[in-house]
């Protein structure tokens, strides 16, 4: 309990002060307002202030501006502003007690009319001419727009502002009202230097060189206005400031020292055409001392800056489009399968009525199966894209303009980050694009994602090809494999190897059935459909009953073929084996072999077969071995005493001997298709 009550006071401590804290910056804040002024001596920023302000802060704020107009006014205004800070504040306080806080018009009417009320009093005192009563006004007026301004930036939600999500009239309004509490600091000057147009320009130098051209504009704009009507004769910092920004932005590229430069280069040409004297000189020295300062600027402030600057940039709208293309696929998927039962039911009604004969009603059941087939498939690319973490929208529009450079116009860029932090490139271009395989279009990408990436693959589709680059993994795997034709120059097994472009190495024997041209047929037919669809992305087992279906399609006679799947994950060594009727592997880790022997029913004999799995993970120097049943025929027990002790460096080599082995080792009438893959995980 005491814990608690600890804990408690604590807490309740830590709300005080927050409270507190909150409070005395409203205070301070109205207090700066209270005499930062505009051409013409008025300053009607304080009073705004005060309208916005919540239930709580209102009186501190009100304290605050009318201690500043009796500091920093002479009698007359003192007085006439401290008039307008109670009408204010009681204004204020009407509003708290109806809960109109949302009515953003209303603390607009109350600051204008207490600028304007007690400022017409005094011209009727003063008995002054119509001019001084037309300053009046746009004071008022001007009182209204700054309470705009700070309403809309006390309102917005500023945690939407790191992730991008904030509107642009939000930001413009907390700009602008940032910029006003900066004027008001203006005055402060050594030997006409002001630091708050350096920390101005500072800040405009930093937005231009980690955010972006249109941060630096909103921003220069905005600081260039509120300076520039803080004194007579200095408008032209508005137009100065902002076509500086301009400039330097086209600098963004070369380094922070060429952006100061370029600024302040330009400000030496507004500083001419000005012709403001003294005024203009300590501009372009403002300009100078604030370059200098951001040159300067330690990298652990950097970093922080330009983190905050790219936070969200992969957000909405970008990020919802993925999350609803992942739920249309997700949807297509289960629709498809519902039209797959419902094709099914129709079948078993027909097969009741007797009109239907055994073989076409096969065929049926077949074709419903591809439903099936597709509905996975669509699954697989759901789940594909729903395991992208991150889409980085930056990175791809800093390639493309990069390529742009080379005169090469993609269709499509896609940088892709996974949960796993693995960064994959993928560009599909038209087929007569030339130099995107360049080895020097792979450096500048690397330099763009800041990201070491593996030599970029291709795949081709129609008139279009897509180019892959995946972040260069951990592990390789070194392989070697042996054939052997048991009839003829036609080898009944088929071997392929994949880098499916996203980090894994994929290795497949398919053996079909039989010896010659037709069981290297169907052995081509079997493996060469698998690594298609799974190079397109989709996973082993949708594949796997797209290969079925279409083997017990391809001819009225029976036709069939092994499937024997390896697929390694080169980030962390994992290692998973597929089997469809395939015989055993072999995984050896220093000289100790296990097997990986899994029951399950090759592809082409029944509909609905599924691979059965094993999962191990691989260590540096560990190898798989993968073999067709010509091999594993010359017996277990001889196979396995060969392959412990057998101690190959090379898996090309290692391959030769485990065929030459089995070769030697066969009866040669009944010796059957042989094939072997050996391979071996080595560091990347």
């Amino acid at each position: 309990m005491q814990v608690k009550e600890r804990i408690k006071i604590k807490n309740s401590n830590k709300h005080i002060i927050k409270e507190i804290a909150g409070r005395a910056v409203w205070l301070v804040l109205a207090f700066f307002l209270s005499f930062s002024s505009v051409v013409g001596g008025c300053c009607p920023f304080a009073v705004s202030l005060i309208t916005v302000s919540s239930k709580r802060n209102f009186l501190f704020s009100a304290i605050g501006a009318g201690l500043g107009y009796i500091v920093f006014c002479d009698s007359t205004d003192a007085i006439r502003y401290f008039s307008a800070v109670i009408i204010a504040a009681l204004g204020t306080l009407a509003i708290n007690l109806f809960n109109s806080r949302k009515e953003f018009y209303l603390p607009m009417i109350v600051s204008f009319l207490s600028v304007l009320s007690t400022g017409i009093v005094m011209n009727i005192r003063s008995g002054d001419a119509a001019g001084a009563y037309a300053l009046t006004v746009g004071e008022a007026v001007l009182a209204l727009g700054a309470s705009f301004f700070f309403f809309r930036a006390v309102h917005c939600n500023i945690k939407r502002l790191k992730y991008k999500a904030l509107p642009v009239t939000d930001i413009t309004c907390l700009m602008v009202s940032a910029a006003v509490a900066l004027a008001g600091l203006s005055f402060i000057e050594i030997k006409g230097v002001s630091p708050a147009r350096i920390i101005a320009v500072a800040v405009i130098l930093t937005a231009v060189r980690f955010g972006s051209q249109s941060w630096g504009l909103i921003i220069s704009l905005c600081l260039g206005f509120a300076l520039g009507i803080s004194r007579d004769n200095s408008m032209f910092l508005l137009g100065a400031y902002a076509f500086s920004a301009l400039v330097s932005s086209l600098f963004t590229s070369i380094s922070s020292l060429g952006i100061g430069v370029s600024f302040s280069l330009s400000m030496v040409f507004f500083a001419v055409a000005a012709n403001m004297g003294a005024f203009s000189v300590c501009c372009v020295i403002e300009s100078v001392i604030a370059s200098v300062i951001m040159v300067l600027l330690p990298e652990i402030i950097t970093e922080k800056i330009s983190a905050f600057f790219e936070s969200g940039a992969d957000i909405a709208p970008d990020g919802s489009l993925r999350q609803s293309l992942v739920v249309r696929l997700r949807f297509a998927s289960s629709a498809l399968a519902q039209v797959s039962e419902s094709v099914r039911d129709v079948r078993e009604k027909i097969n009741a009525l007797g009109r239907i004969e055994p073989m076409e009603s096969e065929l049926r059941m077949v074709a419903a199966d591809q439903f099936f087939s597709i509905s996975d498939m669509l699954g697989d690319l759901a789940f594909e894209f729903d395991d992208a973490e991150i889409f980085d929208f930056k990175s791809a529009g800093k390639i493309r303009r990069m390529l742009g450079e080379y005169d090469i116009y993609p269709e499509n860029i896609s940088v892709i980050i996974d949960k796993y932090d693995r960064m994959r490139v993928e560009i599909l271009a038209p087929a007569k694009t030339n130099g995107l395989e360049s080895p020097r279009i792979k450096n500048e990408i690397e330099k763009i994602c800041g990201r070491d990436f593996e030599k970029s693959r291709t795949n081709y589709s129609g008139s279009s090809f897509m180019l892959s680059i995946i972040e260069k993994p951990n592990f390789k795997m070194s392989f070697g494999f042996a054939q052997y034709c048991a009839e003829g120059k036609l080898c009944g097994d088929t071997i392929k190897t994949i880098n499916d472009s996203k980090g894994h190495m994929i290795f497949i024997i398919s053996d079909g059935m039989g010896k010659g041209g037709r069981a290297a047929l169907d052995g081509a037919m079997g493996a060469g459909l698998l690594s298609k669809l799974l190079c397109a992305g989709f996973g082993f087992d949708s594949s796997l009953k797209v290969v079925n279906s279409a083997l017990l399609v391809k001819s009225s006679e029976e036709s069939l073929a092994t499937l024997d799947c390896a697929c390694v994950d080169l980030f962390t060594g994992k290692c998973e084996f597929y089997k469809a009727g395939a015989p055993r592997s072999y995984v050896v880790k220093n000289h100790s072999v296990s097997k990986c022997e899994l029951s399950s029913m090759p592809a082409g004999i029944l509909r609905g077969i599924e691979f059965a799995k094993r999962t191990t993970v691989l260590n540096v120097g560990d190898e798989i071995i993968m073999m067709s049943d010509g091999i594993t025929d010359v017996g277990e027990e001889l196979l396995d005493e060969f392959l412990r002790f057998d101690d190959s460096d090379s898996p090309n080599d290692r391959a030769k001997e485990i065929l030459d082995f089995a070769i030697k080792h066969s009866c040669d009438r009944h010796r059957d298709d042989m094939s072997v893959i050996v391979a071996k995980l080595i560091k990347g």
